[in-house]
């Protein structure tokens, strides 16, 4: 009798401590076939409870990371079916011979301005992952930013407030430089015909901080997370132009360099970039 009692009561204890195990294989089983909703909650010693948020975390972020990944794909083909299309239709149109010259001239025109738009999509997906690859900074070399910015103001055409001494840093010249001009045509872009482009510039004891602020559209929560992921678009219907590669490729030369690029909105009509590099990178 005992022998018997004492048997089962083995049994028993024997299997409860593989039941949060069985849960948590069969959890993570539905979450290699793409389910990333699936939860857990496992009752018991804390260790228990501590793997069941683990996993309920990690299964969120999984998630995330997957919505993320279908966004990149609709918006990189969006990105590059629609130049392709229009290309096509302006071609095919041009095929017609009761066009005016005007009209032959306008359509010409479109074709050349979407397959500049093109070139300069795979230029930038090209430069975008040769930087991703890149673990280790080279070519750097101190140089003056305050002249690197005035430069590509220059460059640009926008109403720019930007006032400030000769400040240098150490860093690969060239990736910053292409950091600027994404920064400040992307700040052009977004901002009102009559809006001015404040650039203000300041050193730290360790490092340099550049503020990029414009007046625009408000910036929310989930547009600061995500504006520097590839093509996010902040418009779903893409009825306006999205952020597209510029500010990713910033985020990334930023990063290699050491530093941290931050964005976010004040007073509902500002978005205002923060910078921040060490000196010497």
């Amino acid at each position: 009798m005992s022998i018997g009692v004492g048997t089962t009561l083995a049994f028993l204890f024997s299997k409860l401590p593989l039941k949060p195990i069985r849960t948590v294989c069969e959890a993570a089983d539905k979450i290699a076939d793409g389910d990333y909703n699936v939860r857990i909650n496992l009752k018991g010693p804390a260790e228990f409870i501590q793997l069941a948020e683990s996993f309920n975390h990690m299964a969120e972020e999984l998630g995330s990371v997957e919505m993320l990944r279908s966004d990149f794909v609709n918006n990189f083909s969006h990105e590059f079916k629609t130049p392709i299309v229009s290309v096509r239709g302006f071609a095919k149109m041009l095929k017609r011979d009761d066009l005016t010259d005007e009209e032959r001239n306008e359509y010409l025109d479109t074709i050349i301005t979407e397959s500049e738009r093109l070139a300069e999509l795979s230029t930038n997906i090209l430069n975008l992952t040769k930087i991703e690859q890149q673990t280790i900074l080279t070519d750097k070399k101190q140089f003056n930013v305050s002249e690197q910015i005035r430069l590509v103001i220059a460059m640009l055409s926008g109403k720019f407030d930007f006032d400030c001494g000769e400040i240098y840093l150490t860093g690969n010249e060239e990736m910053l430089k292409q950091v600027w001009i994404n920064l400040l045509d992307n700040a052009i872009k977004f901002s009102p015909i009559s809006g001015t482009i404040t650039i203000k510039l300041h050193r730290t004891i360790k490092s340099v901080i550049i503020t990029v602020s414009n007046e625009g559209n408000a910036l929310t929560e989930e547009s600061a997370r995500h504006i520097f992921d590839k093509f996010y678009q902040a418009d779903k219907s893409h009825a306006a132009s999205g952020y597209s590669l510029g500010l990713a490729i910033a985020k990334q030369i930023i990063e290699l360099h050491g530093g941290t690029i931050t964005a976010k909105g004040i007073e509902d009509s500002k978005i205002v970039f923060h910078i921040e590099i060490p000196s010497i990178a």
